[in-house]
């Protein structure tokens, strides 16, 4: 792959972490709008939004597993770095080696549990209780974010991997 390629490929997947971003603020946005009209409603005019708490839950699980994959891209899960500095960096490449190809097995493992119970829920015909919002829908969303998710970690055991065993050129003298 060419270094013009390479610059494309890092452009491309900067856009769709910005557009998933912006989806994510703006269901955080639409949240804070529905629970501050929910609760002037409730408590000013005695007449809460209907199906206030289920748009909530929905909404929730929906902005968490649009975040996952970009977090997974920028690493910025919970890690503690407190060793790193005593290590090489070739050790702390083969360490996240090991963490991002674990991490993308488990991903894996999980989406395809998800995918299960997608299926599950749409051949149970599975709705919320009060607004009969079909369950399957943001189950399958969840399952492919699950996804995404993973073949961003396992895009990142790649890269460390080739970054671990591309020669090195020797920085000052």
């Amino acid at each position: 792959m060419s270094s013009s390629d390479e610059r494309r490929l890092t452009r491309l997947v900067d856009q769709a972490s910005r557009g998933l971003d912006s989806l994510a603020a703006l269901i955080l946005f639409l949240l804070m709008v529905l629970t501050c009209s929910d609760v002037v409603g409730r408590y000013f005019f005695n007449a809460p939004i209907f199906g206030a708490t289920e748009m909530t839950r929905l909404m929730m699980g929906v902005l968490i597993f649009l975040a996952l994959p970009v977090i997974f891209r920028r690493e910025d899960h919970i890690a503690v770095d407190l060793l790193d500095g005593l290590f090489q960096r070739r050790l702390v490449e083969i360490r996240q080696i090991v963490i991002n190809g674990v991490t993308s097995v488990l991903l894996f493992g999980l989406a395809q549990r998800m995918w299960v119970l997608t299926n599950r829920a749409q051949e149970y015909g599975d709705m919320t209780e009060y607004l009969n919002i079909p369950l399957w829908p943001i189950s399958g969303f969840m399952t492919g974010m699950i996804v995404l998710s993973a073949l961003v970690t396992t895009t990142l055991t790649l890269a460390y991997v080739l970054r671990l065993f591309s020669p090195r050129v020797p920085t000052g003298v």
